[in-house]
């Protein structure tokens, strides 16, 4: 039995950014059991009475193994960091699990080297754990505690295929990530995955020729796709970038930041969110409570009709999906 929680105090700590706070609430999200699920719940509930959670950007990086996303967050934290507008920043690095201890294998967050005397940066290792979809099933929550003790969160996902999509459910934009010569550019544009991306990077842009090359059939791509109305939206941005010496950084930030903007003038951005919402509380209901628990509540378009009416009164998904279960819907 987990010792009791304190959730008024751990969320106020959690809003100072006090480091141990912040390490000790992602730990509750990550927890399983039925006491930690309540405390969750209760936790996110006093967050997001805050205000906290609600003023912070998301940002969602992903793209294939290999493409150097860990080496571009670093730079990207850096860019956030001491750029024209300073900012905070958390990240939720999601790791593949080691097969042994089931853990993450820390490669990502290795690769990301945080300045550890700044107090602005934490960055935190998830293991997929056999989670399909490109993360691990308490980064949405997660996303949620680091939103509340940081300007900007960022989620790098592990390294996905042609469908794991799941990043865009937790983020305000997502930038896919892929790297020139691979054959990757043409692929991924026949995949599910290219719906998801509000920015398109060629990483490795040091490799001249081979970046620019790739742009270009990305751009023609990526333009015929829209023209037939399959896969990419027409506001999708295209760069380049190098992690290795800078290049383009500036201007990744630069987009992702107008992006946030332009959902933030509208009801977009609070319309992108409680749709991912929805779709990650049917996603964890299902995983909970299986097949039997989805038609208990009268299949998946009720589960939905449901989560969204209690996620608009205000409760949070863990405390949503205990109370379905026990009190179906009618």
């Amino acid at each position: 039995m987990p010792p009791p929680v304190d959730v008024e105090k751990l969320a106020a700590r959690v809003v100072a950014r006090e480091r141990a706070a912040i390490a000790e609430a992602l730990n509750l999200t990550e927890d399983r059991r039925a006491p930690a699920r309540e405390a969750t719940a209760r936790l996110l509930a006093r967050l997001r009475a805050s205000g906290a959670i609600d003023r912070a950007h998301r940002v969602g990086i992903t793209g294939p193994p290999g493409v150097g996303k860990s080496t571009l967050v670093s730079a990207l934290v850096r860019e956030i960091r001491t750029g024209s507008r300073p900012k905070s920043v958390g990240v939720l690095a999601v790791d593949p699990s080691s097969i042994r201890s089931g853990g993450a294998l820390l490669g990502d967050r290795m690769r990301i080297a945080p300045d550890a005397e700044d107090p602005g940066v934490f960055v935190r290792s998830l293991a997929t754990a056999g989670e399909l979809g490109g993360l691990a099933r308490s980064v949405p929550l997660g996303v949620l505690v680091l939103s509340a003790a940081f300007d900007v969160t960022i989620v790098e996902t592990v390294g996905v295929g042609q469908t794991e999509t799941d990043v865009g459910h937790v983020v305000d934009g997502v930038a896919f990530v892929v790297q020139p010569g691979s054959g990757d550019a043409l692929q991924f544009l026949k995949a599910g995955i290219m719906e998801v991306p509000d920015v398109v990077v060629v990483n490795k842009a040091d490799q001249a020729e081979l970046a620019r090359r790739a742009m270009a059939e990305l751009r023609a791509a990526l333009a015929s796709l829209h023209g037939a109305g399959i896969g990419a939206r027409g506001d999708v941005v295209l760069l380049a970038t190098s992690a290795l010496d800078g290049t383009g950084v500036r201007e990744l930030w630069g987009a992702l930041e107008k992006h946030r903007e332009t959902l933030a003038k509208t009801d977009a951005l609070a319309t992108r969110r409680r749709a991912g919402a929805i779709q990650w509380g049917a996603r964890a209901f299902a995983r909970r409570h299986g097949e039997a628990g989805v038609e208990r509540v009268g299949g998946e378009l009720a589960l939905e009709r449901a989560l969204a009416a209690r996620i608009d009164a205000g409760e949070e998904i863990p405390g949503i999906i205990e109370s379905l279960a026990v009190s179906p819907p009618r």
